[in-house]
């Protein structure tokens, strides 16, 4: 069919030039028309011309159609198109063009990033020129999908396909050329752990490792081949030291990676971690790094800690490790684990109280004992300490023995329940159901420590102070003494009833606390009649 008429590449058609672009959106048949059109006439170096000549007179409105003409004509999402847009001759125009987004208040700086990374890219110990250009290429390719891709509300399904199967098909292709050379892997792993490695060469090659590996990973015919290549150059250990640097970049790529280990081969992180509890007493050990991280993490609502928490939950998790050991190691793994690294978990929640506690039930209650760097009421704390409260929640229900002994012996819910009176109600949420899991196991031995250290006062006065209020705190304050009635946990019932019946009369409206009284009051009149 005829091909579609375009207008003279001038300075004063770009508006018409602009208005075609876009108005082709909606329709395939048109869309390939302007593209074969483009293609043809060689209609993209012309307008990179004139994006020189605009750039050169500062002609704010000519760079602004140039932006929205660029864009449009990436929009049209044509393969004959991107090899010509994405080649060395033509890519730099191509971003220049891009910088100029009308709805910015300053042009973007891409040309100065693609050029830097280019020269990072060249220190990558990859021998191949033709595989250098096209991992050139399609970096490229991906800067500028992240570029222009707009809301996922303003595109239809599929928008972009063919620009993401080129990216995904050249992605295979450096896979394939990688793994064909033999010196790759090893020369990444020396620049990695070469201390003379300036910084920002280690962060371009650890971003671009962890795309390597994030790549690799899904597709499973190879990566049973490459786990055991990572594993014979030290990945873990290589990781671990990665993870103990200062810069943040580094460290969170090394957390991805180690991410992808824990998801795709579970069996080897635990048994290096093992292992290494074993044969090492420092303070440097993947487990530490882990927690430590963790509860460093400068902006934990970003959702860092989470990854990390799922990390430590794989490598802790009993139940994983039966693929790997027997019924003792395990044992003995955790007697490490509660010996050696549980109290990097728990500093944050125990920190600073150690000599200045405060009695549950006394007159001081209100206040926190808590000062320095981890005060609850710092939103950036409250955050850490719910993390680390979800992971002791973790071990109650994992580790029963070992937990048990260690809450008993460090009085851990006690601490845990000052939290209650947090201004952060995720926190006392966090606080509550780690006393909720504790009471779910129905263990005589929790329930003896409970009643002795008087810990459901804290819980009783949360009771109160939210007993005019509708919130999420409410109903799980609820559950559990619903489920201490149904279960019908009588050492707890009576313990209850006998010491905070007269402070529940103000909320004997909630049926709860009556059915609580009705199974003490019979549960007295059982054992009167067996005393009868």
């Amino acid at each position: 069919s005829r091909l579609m008429d375009l207008p003279t590449c001038e300075l004063h058609r770009l508006g018409e030039i602009a208005d075609l672009v876009t108005s082709v959106r909606l329709s395939r048949v048109r869309k390939e028309k302007l593209a074969l059109a483009l293609k043809n006439e060689g209609y993209i170096p012309k307008l990179l011309q004139l994006f020189q000549v605009c750039e050169n007179a500062k002609n704010s409105k000519g760079l602004h159609l140039l932006f929205d003409i660029m864009r449009g004509i990436l929009y049209l999402d044509k393969a004959i198109l991107f090899e010509v847009m994405f080649s060395d001759q033509y890519i730099l125009g191509v971003v220049g063009c891009l910088e100029y987004d009308p709805c910015l208040a300053q042009p973007g700086r891409h040309r100065e990033f693609l050029s830097k990374t280019a020269k990072l890219q060249e220190l990558i110990p990859i021998r191949d020129p033709e595989l250098r250009q096209k991992i050139r290429q399609t970096s490229r390719a991906q800067y500028i999908q992240a570029i222009i891709l707009p809301n996922p509300s303003d595109f239809e399904e599929g928008f972009l396909s063919t620009l993401n199967s080129f990216i995904s098909s050249s992605k295979e292709e450096i896979l394939r050329g990688l793994q064909k050379d033999e010196e790759f892997l090893p020369g990444v792993f020396a620049q990695l752990t070469n201390e003379a490695t300036a910084g920002e060469q280690r962060c371009e090659l650890m971003r671009f490792f962890k795309e390597f590996c994030a790549f690799s990973f899904m597709l499973p015919e190879k990566r049973d081949e490459l786990l055991q290549t990572l594993a014979k150059l030290g990945i873990l250990p290589t990781l671990e030291m990665l993870m103990g640097m200062d810069d943040l970049q580094v460290r969170s790529a090394a957390t991805d990676i180690l991410s992808y280990l824990v998801e795709f081969s579970p069996a080897m992180v635990q048994e290096f971690v093992m292992q290494e509890a074993h044969q090492s007493e420092n303070d440097t050990q993947l487990i530490i790094e882990v927690i430590e991280q963790m509860i460093c993490s400068p902006n934990p609502e970003f959702g860092g800690d989470n990854q990390l928490m799922e990390i430590l939950c794989a490598l802790i998790d009993p139940q994983k490790m039966l693929a790997i050991a027997s019924n003792l190691e395990i044992f003995e793994f955790l007697d490490i684990f509660y010996d050696r690294y549980i109290h990097v978990l728990t500093a944050p929640l125990l920190a600073d109280t150690s000599e200045e506690w405060y009695e549950i039930g006394n007159d001081n209650f209100n206040f926190f004992p808590f000062e320095g760097p981890y005060s609850p009421d710092n939103y950036q704390t409250a955050e850490i300490l719910a993390s680390v409260l979800e992971l002791l929640s973790f071990c109650v229900e994992r580790h029963k023995y070992h937990m048990k002994n260690y809450i008993i012996n460090k009085d851990l819910l006690r601490r845990t329940l000052v939290l209650m009176k947090s201004k952060h109600k995720f926190l006392a949420l966090c606080a509550l159901r780690f006393m909720r899991r504790i009471i779910g196991l129905k263990d005589e031995l929790y329930n003896r420590y409970i009643t002795l250290g008087n810990l459901f006062e804290p819980v009783v006065n949360a009771v109160l102070d939210n007993r005019n209020k509708c919130n999420l705190l409410k109903s799980a304050l609820m559950e559990l003494f619903e489920f201490i009635q149904m279960e019908d946990i009588q050492f707890l019932i009576a313990h209850i009833i006998e010491n905070f019946s007269d402070a529940l009369e103000s909320v004997k409206y909630i049926h709860t606390f009556q059915r609580l009284k009705t199974k003490y009051e019979q549960e007295k009149d059982r054992q009167n009649e067996k005393l009868s």
